[in-house]
């Protein structure tokens, strides 16, 4: 469909008929005579043909086989990617041992006063080891650390309680004065 040119005198470049022309070529045939199969120069409004082939990814639509690329030598197996790649759980890591003796170890301490240090020193060695070798357990690294220093401070405020308990005792016991 065509519209006729707009009215005040001005030209639109957009609108130019039905086709816009290239640019004035003395190589092109004059009219009446057939016109050459390839354009000269491009035109630049020209709208894209959307189900023209990608001439940087070549045919989409051409035979093969899918798996060409992911072939492996003779004598190993083929390995394939995972069918949704992008969905599902990631896989786990590894834990760390000594992350979770910390863990175990603190919480045990709050019956035995003994294994809480060792649990808060063995979490601060899984601290290392998981930030050297990316395995997973910080969390329970962490909380050894954090569970067995507090329950080692508790125990050492109720022992020092018990030793100012009887130092006082023995203090009291001497001014009393009586003899036997």
């Amino acid at each position: 469909m065509t519209y006729p040119p707009p009215s005040g005198g001005w030209n639109d470049p957009a609108w130019s008929g039905q086709q816009s022309s290239p640019p004035a070529d003395p190589a092109r045939p004059v009219s009446g005579q057939p016109v050459p199969t390839q354009p000269t120069g491009a035109d630049p409004y020209a709208q894209a043909n959307q189900y023209a082939p990608d001439p940087y990814n070549g045919d989409p639509y051409a035979g093969g086989d899918p798996y060409a690329g992911m072939k492996q030598a003779s004598g190993q197996p083929a390995v394939y990617p995972p069918a949704y790649p992008n969905y599902g759980y990631a896989p786990a890591s590894k834990t760390n041992g000594l992350a979770i003796a910390a863990l175990v170890l603190a919480l045990v301490g709050i019956g035995s006063c003994i294994t809480a240090p060792i649990g808060a020193i063995l979490g601060h060695v899984a601290l290392n080891q998981i930030r050297q070798s990316g395995e997973g357990g910080e969390g329970m690294a962490k909380a050894g650390i954090i569970v067995g220093w507090i329950v080692t401070g508790l125990y050492l405020l109720v022992v020092l309680f018990y030793v100012a308990i009887i130092v006082f005792a023995i203090t009291q016991a001497d001014t009393s004065g009586t003899t036997y």
